[in-house]
């Protein structure tokens, strides 16, 4: 299929009152599918025999065989919102996207309620992620830099993060705190890059794939922070 983004108007070209309008429309679809990720993560931890299926796919291979699958929809949701312009097929591979990370952090959100003090290590962790969000994504719009070199530093980063996690699935050790710290670090990097793309590169009518790769990055650092904060207790 040809690129779309050749018969599009980029969002650096247009007017500031446009690009702004753009970059509305794009956090209000973030936070949209973080409302979404809620109401799926509530409906999913009703269910004994999915939080336990959940909980039972974290063992060695199981793991492995969830995180494959997971980055295959990953993969599938991000390629199909911006081969199309069909904002319905765009919406439904965000929610796809959104089912897919609410059902993976089944087994982390349990244990985070059930062993902690309720609620508390998730408010906190979700206080930091979204400060951090933040801050990261304002480097962006205070530099006006295009931040689109750091790809290929962060596709050998993930590449190492996956062989790290093959490894530890296969042989059973555990990849411990300063991973989560490289990962949270890994997924800095990636907000800053998704931001970057939503000011430099995408065009004004690619508001739901710009949305859908903040919200990878966001709920990405939000894994990470929960383990950093998980590994205190």
């Amino acid at each position: 299929m040809e690129n779309l983004h050749n018969t599009k108007v980029l969002v650096a070209q247009v007017s500031q009152t446009e690009r702004i309008a753009f970059y509305k429309k794009t956090y209000a679809h973030v936070a949209g599918g973080v409302f979404l990720f809620l109401v799926f993560e509530y409906l999913f931890l009703q269910s004994a025999t999915l939080v336990n299926f959940a909980l039972s796919m974290l063992d060695g291979y199981k793991w492995l065989i969830l995180l494959g699958g997971f980055m295959l929809i990953t993969n599938y949701a991000e390629s199909t919102a911006l081969k199309t312009s069909d904002k319905n097929v765009q919406y439904l591979a965000y929610a796809v996207y959104i089912f897919a990370e609410a059902f993976i952090f089944i087994p982390l959100i349990y244990i985070a309620i059930t062993y902690t003090n309720g609620f508390e290590v998730l408010n906190q962790a979700a206080i930091v992620t979204l400060g951090l969000f933040a801050g990261i994504s304002s480097i962006v719009f205070i530099t006006k830099k295009d931040f689109s070199f750091i790809r290929a530093g962060l596709s050998v980063g993930f590449f190492i993060v996956i062989g790290l996690i093959i490894a530890g699935a296969l042989f059973g050790f555990s990849l411990g705190l300063w991973f989560s710290v490289g990962m949270c670090v890994l997924a800095g990097g990636s907000i800053l890059y998704q931001t970057s793309n939503m000011v430099h590169k995408y065009s004004t009518d690619d508001y739901i794939p710009a949305a859908l790769g903040l919200f990878a990055s966001l709920m990405l650092l939000f894994w990470y922070v929960i383990q950093i904060f998980l590994s205190r207790d």
